[in-house]
């Protein structure tokens, strides 16, 4: 075998390693939805925040940006004496 656990290319078992990877990958598109959900099960570790928690603060934070560019460019500019 090669140096990372591969076997050599153009083997038997190189094909056979491509075959099974790529049933599996295809496998694993179909049901990408149930591997989502993971996210939002109670044995995913991390902060427990829902996706309109994410949408509110990030459109949020979004608006606080644009009036801090709307504040700076009505007092913050020097004026032409």
């Amino acid at each position: 075998m090669a140096a990372g656990g591969a076997p050599p290319r153009g083997s038997a078992a190189a094909a056979a390693s491509l075959r099974r990877r790529r049933t599996t990958s295809a496998g694993a598109a179909g049901g990408a939805g149930g591997n989502m959900l993971q996210f939002y099960t109670d044995d995913a570790p991390g902060l427990k925040i829902s996706p309109n928690v994410v949408l509110v603060m990030s459109i949020g934070f979004i608006a606080f940006v644009a009036v801090l560019h709307v504040i700076g460019k009505l007092y913050l500019v020097p004026k032409a004496s």
